[in-house]
């Protein structure tokens, strides 16, 4: 090509499609790949600004996946309490059941025994067929259940009255004689067995189940509370339960300076302070009164915890949303610095061609004039 000599019109026009045809290869490739800017030789302020934009957006997507199951971590703590707050009014409602529930004694009576058997009668000489030295055994169930005898004495020992004085001796057993009458009781209501031969002599020998006690009330409020043990220890999400005392930091940007940290409870029963309850327990009314003032306190504790783990949902949402948006920003910002106009390029590229055409046009016109010479000869 060195040796080939072109006029100066020729080159000049040979030049320009020369420039057009790299334009047009410059805006096609613009178009194909939708960038401006393609590495940092097109423009490095714009290509690394643009890389840092978007290396930060990266940073902050990864930590909306864990500020996501921060967000789910929360929800579990938070249904959990919900869940735990049902099983502590069920077992509130169970106390105050059982704080209605009058309990009456379960009594044993003899048929009347007679005028022989005054309350001053010696029980052995009485005439009724108990005789000196023999046991009567009674036994109660439950939670201050107990078993407790009492033997005749010899033919001068007790009366009637000395005789149930004796019995009354034993925890939650009372006896009175009274018109003829002896009658033993279990206090709390719940079964009372009475045996041995003065027993049977006397006619109040077997089982015993006429009174109404409050076992099946504290049997109730034990299985919800050991519900409650569970549930506590199930309300955990990816590893995290925050009803069992575990913590949790959300971190919510990339160098670590900002984040929020939540404290964990321990809200199974003996957190909440509901303790076990028992026959003797649920026996006095009192006993009932304080297991509901504790049901009470749980009550308060959960419904507050529920309001704290809330605002702390809230702040995590927030921040998400916040993320979210400043990803979004910072792609756009990344995007504006190398993203090609499509609109602007098909407009260059179909001004382009036209130039080519021109171009090519031109260029003819130029070589007619050396043609000329040609017509010489």
């Amino acid at each position: 090509m060195s040796g080939i000599t072109l006029s100066s019109a020729v080159r000049d026009n040979l030049l320009s499609l020369q420039n057009t045809a790299k334009l047009t290869a410059d805006t096609q490739s613009k178009l194909s790949t939708g960038l401006k800017v393609r590495s940092a030789v097109d423009n490095p302020t714009s290509f690394f600004t643009s890389q840092s934009l978007n290396a930060r957006a990266g940073d902050l997507n990864a930590l909306l996946d864990n500020t996501g199951l921060a967000v789910q971590t929360l929800q579990a703590a938070d249904e959990g309490l919900s869940a735990l707050t049902n099983l502590v009014q069920q077992a509130r409602a169970t106390a105050t059941q059982a704080l209605n529930t009058q309990i009456s004694a379960t009594t044993a009576q003899t048929a009347n025994l007679g005028a022989s058997a005054a309350a001053t009668a010696n029980v052995v000489s009485a005439g009724v067929g108990v005789a000196a030295n023999n046991t009567i055994t009674v036994t109660t169930t439950g939670g201050n259940g107990t078993t407790f005898s009492v033997t005749t004495s010899a033919a001068a020992g007790r009366d009637f009255n000395e005789f149930a004085s004796a019995i009354n001796g034993g925890t939650g057993i009372s006896a009175s004689f009274a018109d003829g009458v002896l009658s033993i009781s279990g206090d709390g209501g719940r079964t009372v067995t009475i045996s041995g031969t003065a027993a049977t002599a006397l006619g109040i020998a077997g089982t015993f189940t006429n009174g109404t006690n409050r076992d099946q009330f504290a049997t109730d409020f034990n299985n919800l509370r050991t519900q409650i043990d569970q549930l506590a220890g199930d309300a955990s999400f990816n590893g995290v339960n925050l009803l069992d005392g575990d913590n949790l930091t959300v971190t919510f940007n990339e160098t670590g300076t900002s984040t929020l940290e939540i404290s964990g409870v321990t809200y199974d029963s003996a957190g909440l302070g509901i303790s076990a309850q028992d026959g003797s327990t649920f026996a006095t009314d009192s006993g009932v009164q304080s297991a509901l003032t504790s049901l009470n306190g749980a009550l308060t504790s959960l419904r507050s915890q529920a309001s704290t783990f809330g605002n702390n949902l809230a702040v995590v949402e927030n921040r998400q949303d916040f993320t979210n948006n400043l990803i979004n920003t910072l792609e756009s910002g990344a995007a504006g610095l190398t993203l090609a106009d499509t609109n602007e390029e098909g407009a260059n590229l179909l001004a382009l061609q036209t130039r080519q055409q021109l171009g090519s046009i031109s260029l003819s016109l130029a070589n007619q004039a050396d043609q000329a010479v040609l017509r010489l000869f």
